[in-house]
């Protein structure tokens, strides 16, 4: 009989674990069409995304070439005014140049240019808003030959060879009659424009009608052409072009080119100055995310299929199967032992279910206990407080001072009302959400627990420093719950101060994103600050406390939707801070 069970289990099994030819073909063939798929997703998307990213970039190129002719332009009327002025004219005629310097200065300082530069026949500085530059020889720079030989106002760019300073001057010619009696230059601080393209992490080149890179987000570029820095970049490999766009527009100023091992969009705009062009890289990482993005969706919904497609094939084996378990004898009796194995099953889960019960008892009883000594814990506040009160009514009565005893018979009152507050909420610890919260501000909280510690406070010799805002700091808060947390931490930090010969407690109020309430003293400090906020754990000697009070503290923060937080204060004492939401943002947070 086992025999014949073991063979039955074991076609059940290879039927489990087979396939119909049906089955496989149609797995087969939603495989094909999957990669495929993904392959003319890949293309179409990828086709489609450049074409925005082409967009977006001939926009922002056009943009950095009107900035940019916009600024050269701007420049290019100073040399025309400059040499018109009588006394540049002057100055040039007399050869007194004492002021000279001192007014293009200020002249560059006014129209916010980079240097402005008055030169003789001869081709000598004779005046410049750089001091410095005064007495050299320029005679050999483009821009005075060029400008002694021309009736206008010329422009000329000179520089250094592979990455070199390149500089860009505007320059007239001084006439006297039909005479030329020196030369004004106005040099362009185009420096400006391509720290912004480099602020913006941008790959821009500007190329003059001979290719030669003018200006450049890469310093490395300028003076060298904009073929040659193509060509220096090394061909991505085979792998790497067969992942990357291989579209390429039809027209020759966009295609496609790999600069520092990624592959870039090159958009080239004619700027409309002297024949010079922008060249603007855009980065392909945005459309690769893109494609990656949809694809990996259209992944899932392949998956999806053929996760149902295999689904299929399972509940078609699990019939057979059944068919089969049906037809077996052997089976029956393993069911019949299977039977037997769940009644077990169950008469332990009725042994579990009664331990559980016996369980939930001893919790309910432990809950009991822990609820009389909380109730015992917060009591013994306004009890200490109230008999100091009679003893101070006591002490008035006898000095015939009514009034006063009548003060602390208030007080005592105000005391009675206080206890039938906590033993209300003791009730309630058993039940989330039965208080109703309201908008407390923070600083009478404190000042009413101030006024509650006062007969403790009088008797030592602590220094209360209090810094609080001069507006309301509101939370959402149960009044009773947060005189609770206070009055705690004052108590605590009461005690931690005993022994101090200069006893202090800080309390700071300080509003943000959160309200937060911080108490320090400079006691002894916190001995295990893992422990501080478990139930029953306490330094105190036996009869003093039972260890409940931050605990609770820490419970009623935590449903008013703060924490309450302790750590070490240096050089010595404690820090125990209260967080709570402020009122308007609890309030913001129930609209939404």
């Amino acid at each position: 009989m086992n025999q014949t069970a073991r063979q039955d289990s074991l076609r059940i099994h290879k039927l489990r674990t087979s396939m119909s030819p049906r089955m496989r073909i149609a797995a087969g063939v939603l495989l094909v069409l999957s990669i495929a798929l993904m392959l003319a997703s890949n293309h179409w998307l990828t086709l489609r995304f450049s074409e925005s990213l082409r967009a977006e970039s001939q926009l922002r190129a056009a943009l950095y070439s009107g900035n940019m002719v916009t600024l050269l332009r701007q420049q290019s009327l100073v040399p025309q005014l400059l040499a018109r002025d009588p006394v540049l004219i002057t100055a040039l005629q007399s050869k007194d140049y004492t002021n000279t310097s001192q007014r293009l200065i200020e002249v560059a300082e006014d129209i916010n240019v980079e240097r402005i530069l008055l030169l003789d026949q001869q081709g000598r500085v004779v005046a410049s808003s750089e001091r410095r530059e005064l007495g050299a020889a320029m005679a050999e720079q483009p821009f005075f030959n060029t400008a002694l030989r021309d009736q206008a106002t010329i422009f000329t760019v000179t520089g250094e060879d592979n990455g070199g300073d390149i500089r860009f001057h505007y320059a007239r010619k001084v006439t006297d009659g039909p005479n030329a009696i020196g030369v004004v230059a106005v040099e362009v601080d185009m420096r400006i424009v391509e720290m912004s393209w480099r602020n913006r992490n941008d790959m821009v080149a500007v190329t003059d009608a001979s290719d030669r890179i003018v200006l450049a987000s890469r310093p490395e570029w300028r003076n060298n052409t904009l073929t040659n820095v193509l060509a220096s970049e090394p061909p991505p490999s085979n792998l790497r072009q067969a992942f990357s766009v291989q579209y390429r527009d039809t027209a020759e100023d966009n295609p496609y080119v790999f600069m520092d091992g990624q592959q870039l969009l090159r958009t080239e705009i004619k700027t409309g100055f002297r024949g010079w062009r922008l060249t603007f890289f855009a980065t392909l990482q945005e459309v690769r995310t893109k494609v990656i993005g949809y694809l990996a969706l259209e992944g899932l919904v392949l998956a999806l299929l053929m996760a149902g497609l295999l689904f299929l094939a399972n509940k078609q084996l699990q019939q057979q199967s059944r068919l089969i378990a049906e037809e077996s004898d052997q089976l029956r009796l393993l069911n019949a032992r299977l039977s037997n194995e769940i009644e077990e099953r169950q008469k332990a889960e009725r042994n579990l279910e009664v331990a559980e019960q016996s369980l939930e008892q001893a919790s309910k009883l432990a809950a009991i206990g822990q609820m009389s000594a909380a109730v015992s814990h917060e009591l013994n506040q306004p009890l200490a407080a109230m008999r100091t009160y009679l003893a101070g009514a006591r002490l008035l009565l006898q000095r015939d001072r009514i009034d006063e005893a009548l003060s602390s018979f208030h007080r005592i009152d105000d005391l009675l009302e206080r206890m039938g507050k906590i033993t209300r909420q003791m009730k309630s610890y058993a039940r989330k959400g039965a208080d109703t919260l309201v908008e407390v501000d923070i600083r009478d909280a404190v000042e009413g627990s101030l006024s509650m510690m006062a007969p403790q406070l009088g008797q030592t010799q602590v220094e209360i420093r209090k810094t609080m805002p001069n507006v309301p700091v509101r939370v959402l808060a149960d009044p009773v719950r947060l005189d609770q947390i206070i009055v705690n931490l004052l108590r605590n930090a009461l005690e931690a101060v005993t022994d101090e010969e200069q006893p202090m407690i800080d309390l700071l109020v300080v509003q943000g994103r959160q309200v937060s309430l911080s108490v320090r003293d400079n006691g002894h400090g916190i001995k295990d600050p893992d422990a501080l906020f478990e139930p029953f754990y306490t330094t105190k000697k036996p009869g003093e406390g039972v260890g409940l009070g931050l605990a609770i503290s820490a419970g009623i923060a935590k449903e008013l939707g703060g924490r309450l937080l302790a750590r070490n204060a240096e050089p010595q004492g404690a820090i125990f801070e209260l967080r709570l939401p402020r009122a308007d943002a609890r309030a913001a947070q129930a609209a939404e």
